[in-house]
């Protein structure tokens, strides 16, 4: 079977951290950096984003911590493919 890439990324036996993240958020929709982190050692998932973002519509929204109701953090919902022509 043909190996599934997206952009020359290969989604389907991810390699790269950036493979891993882009493969994990087509698959799960939506990614946090302690995720990112914790499955994949991604330190800088906001710079992964910034770039994925050039080809795909990634939103971020914040999260308020639930146990405290101060503290927030990011989530990146994927959307799907950009309509760019490249």
């Amino acid at each position: 079977m043909k190996k599934k890439k997206l952009f020359g990324w290969n989604i389907d036996e991810p390699k790269s951290k950036v493979e891993m993240i882009l493969s994990h958020l087509i698959n799960n929709r939506k990614i946090d950096t302690w995720t990112a982190f914790t499955k994949y050692r991604a330190t800088r998932l906001s710079g992964v984003i910034y770039n994925l973002r050039k080809r795909f519509n990634i939103v971020s929204k914040d999260v308020k911590d639930k146990e405290d109701g101060r503290k927030s953090y990011v989530v990146y919902i994927y959307k799907g493919l950009k309509n760019v022509d490249w």
